[in-house]
């Protein structure tokens, strides 16, 4: 799998990267992250393409072979990464507010810390 992330206003900077795949991706609503809390913080995740009238996509998680974990799940999205706020962040999506960011994708080792779509 080939991930590719163009610079934009969701995420500064572009990125190639290549992943050995484990098993398909699957669609993804929220992830836990620890930056904030050491407890973990559940948040929403969606992906972010270069459609300036709409661009939410999906945000998909995919078990990844990883050097340093021997596997991980990749969380990926659009052409121009994925954005983040927390499920407490009650406000429609958008690169202007500063409840929410953008990354590239994440590689989170546990399981736990993701919650896929039905």
């Amino acid at each position: 799998m080939f991930l590719e992330v163009e610079s934009s206003q969701n995420f500064e900077g572009s990125l190639f990267l290549r992943f050995k795949e484990i098993e398909p991706a699957k669609p993804l609503l929220q992830v836990k992250l620890y930056e904030r809390s050491d407890r973990g913080e559940w948040c929403d995740v969606i992906g972010w393409t270069d459609n300036e009238a709409d661009p939410q996509c999906p945000a998909f998680a995919q078990p990844v072979e990883d050097s340093g974990a021997g596997f991980a799940y990749l969380v990926f999205g659009g052409v121009c990464g994925i954005r983040i706020k927390p499920v407490s962040v009650e406000e429609a999506w958008s690169v202007q507010s500063s409840s929410q960011w953008g990354e590239s994708h994440l590689l989170l080792s546990d399981l736990s810390d993701l919650r896929f779509a039905e």
